[in-house]
């Protein structure tokens, strides 16, 4: 009987620790920030850049738009970006998560908002502009390295 109670006890609390689903967002905080990031295609890469006048790397045109709609401070690094928020799964993502790829052989080194639709908007690499990829194109496809969702209130 006490063997019995123990495994009861053992299961119940190993199932307490399971994180439950990440909550969504707010639709409206995440309609503002995608369309604020849609606003912004165009603008040219700049290494270190995190404005629309100076141009932008990716980690601060993600950091500009977050800081820009919703107040949201967020590390000046994708990797260190990557450690925010709750991780989620590629089925879960909604418009304004973070999506995070593995560029030039280092994981969580390049980071865009998802957009919905299999769509995000990201800050590419010299020579480029803000502008809007398919996850489904087989370079993307192939450097997924996860996603992360920072709570949106507005």
């Amino acid at each position: 009987m006490r063997l019995i109670l123990l495994s009861a006890v053992l299961l119940l609390s190993a199932c307490s620790s399971v994180k439950k689903d990440v909550q969504g967002h707010d639709s409206r905080a995440a309609a503002y920030l995608t369309s604020y990031a849609r606003s912004l295609s165009g603008t040219p890469y700049k290494y270190g850049g995190n404005s629309p006048d100076a141009g932008f790397d990716c980690s601060g045109f993600v950091g500009h738009v977050f800081k820009h709609t919703l107040g949201i401070s967020l590390p000046r690094d994708a990797r260190q970006i990557s450690r925010q928020g709750n991780a989620i799964k590629l089925a879960q993502l909604e418009a304004g998560d973070l999506v995070f790829y593995a560029t030039n052989n280092q994981s969580f080194s390049h980071v865009g908002i998802f957009l919905g639709d299999d769509r995000f908007i990201h800050a590419p690499s010299s020579g480029g502009s803000v502008r809007i990829e398919n996850m489904d194109m087989p370079y993307w496809r192939k450097h997924y390295n996860g996603a992360r969702r920072i709570t949106l209130r507005r």
